[in-house]
């Protein structure tokens, strides 16, 4: 029964997450975004204490139940694992092996010192909801956000084939050896209340937990688990005929049989108490169809390039630029999310897969805050569109060079006209003469960078007017 629990709220939040990442929840993501916000390194860089406190209490009293039920990266292995066991004589596969220490708590020092000094390119490689968010993002996302970034690409597929390799073959080894989320909760796991405890005076050594344990920490032989590994699938549980293992109150005792009377429903209670109830995931899928962009006289429009920027930009709400890479987990989560193809994974080694803004294929529209709303790390701090115009990201600069005004000898206007704050004029360009073409000046206290006038600009393959990020956002 524990088991069927623990499926079942396994695959709500499997669906829910990776639904999320799909852009196919958008409609519910008020109500099922609360799944990204209880991922714990992105908690821990949101500083939700309130998160990060009950995630803690949960393997405390439960054990590493985060690891089986609420990390998608968790479920995944266990989805593989579970394939690969109905191969012919692959059902019963698992076997004991010792704790590789150096390379598990090496990882763990690795990432924690990465974390400390910024280094989050190394950081957001090893974060298991990350590593998953762009698995999806990246492999299994429509074809449309395939070319966003191909170094995203080769590591998402890269990412994919290992995890999936080691899940085939040995089940939870990435949990139990890379992750260092799995390593840090197992800090606590090993003092948890409620355990599976093995009863040595019905065990018959027949090793059928042992060779069902994907995280190969019972050892039959000392009938000992290891639950500093132990993920709580309760695959044991099931598998024992004997009756010798139970998942039941034992706080304070060592690895030794339970002697005490049984309470069969004790265990029971203890984890759907304790588990975090999830609802239920539907999706509306949009589509997408991919056009060549051709002028009035079917000749074909050069595609934009993105222009030099003399700051990065970062997405309103961020706050500035630094705190915005200081909190973001690279999951991607707004990069699928955005409708307007603004966010995608940038190929910068020091921001590596984290999200950066182009406006080469559309602009932030002010309207727009689904980034925001979906961002679980506090790495864009939800705001609302009214809030989201009082916002200056970025300022647009204008290069006369460029302009069609120089080439064409016209009067252009299109970013003037599309200028959502009116922060674009059109001047004559020789202010002596009155017949002189009219060409665009930006007023910088108005300008919120959102983009427009770049990306509506008809100078091609680069923009006449192009926009440059602030260090830090000005609120008005």
């Amino acid at each position: 029964m524990l088991k069927k629990i623990r499926v079942a709220l396994a695959a709500l939040f499997f669906i829910g997450i990776t639904l999320l990442f799909l852009n196919l929840a958008d409609v519910l993501q008020p109500v099922f975004g609360w799944m990204a916000k209880l991922q714990f390194l992105p908690a821990v860089l949101a500083l939700n204490v309130l998160v990060i406190v009950a995630l803690v209490a949960l393997t405390l009293v439960c054990g590493r139940i985060y690891c089986s039920v609420i990390c998608p990266m968790g479920v995944f292995q266990d989805v593989v694992s579970w394939i690969s066991s109905k191969r012919k004589g692959k059902k019963m596969r698992f076997s004991f092996s010792p704790e590789v220490k150096w390379l598990r708590y090496g990882v763990w020092v690795l990432f924690v010192a990465a974390i400390i000094a910024g280094v989050h390119a190394f950081v957001v490689l090893l974060a298991p909801y990350s590593a998953y968010g762009r698995m999806v993002q990246n492999i299994f996302a429509p074809a449309h956000v395939w070319g966003k970034s191909i170094p995203a690409l080769i590591i998402a597929v890269a990412t994919f084939v290992i995890v999936a390799v080691l899940a085939w073959m040995n089940g939870r080894t990435y949990c139990n050896t890379v992750c260092p989320v799995g390593t840090t909760l197992s800090f606590f796991s090993r003092f948890a209340m409620f355990r599976p405890i093995i009863d040595a005076s019905k065990c018959k050594n027949c090793h059928a937990c042992e060779k069902k344990c994907k995280a190969a920490c019972i050892n039959v032989a000392d009938h000992s688990i290891d639950y500093s590994r132990c993920v709580d699938c309760f695959n044991c549980l099931e598998s024992c005929k004997f009756g010798a293992l139970q998942y039941k109150y034992a706080y304070g005792k060592k690895e030794e049989p339970a002697k005490a009377p049984e309470a069969p429903d004790a265990g029971k209670r203890a984890f759907v108490t304790s588990a975090v109830v999830a609802a239920g995931a539907l999706a509306t899928q949009k589509a997408f169809a991919q056009t060549k962009k051709l002028d009035g006289g079917l000749a074909e429009i050069l595609p934009k390039q993105e222009p030099e920027r003399s700051e990065v930009l970062t997405p309103f709400g961020s706050k500035s630029v630094k705190d915005f890479y200081n909190h973001c987990t690279a999951c991607q989560l707004c990069v699928s999310a955005c409708p307007n193809n603004v966010l995608r994974p940038s190929t910068d080694l020091g921001h590596f897969m984290q999200p950066k803004m182009s406006y080469t294929d559309g602009y932030c529209r002010p309207e727009c805050t689904a980034c925001s709303q979906v961002c679980p790390a506090g790495a864009i701090l939800p705001i609302t569109p009214e809030e989201k115009t009082s916002i200056h990201i970025g300022v647009a600069t204008v290069d006369r060079e460029l302009c069609v005004v120089n080439r064409d000898d016209v009067d252009c206007g299109n970013c003037a006209r599309h200028c959502p704050v009116g922060a674009i004029m059109m001047v004559r360009k020789d202010p002596d003469n009155p017949r002189s073409r009219r060409i665009p000046t930006v007023d910088e206290s108005k300008c919120i960078g959102c983009g427009a006038c770049e990306n509506l600009c008809p100078s091609r393959p680069v923009s006449a007017i192009h926009v440059d990020g602030r260090q830090v956002h000005i609120k008005e």
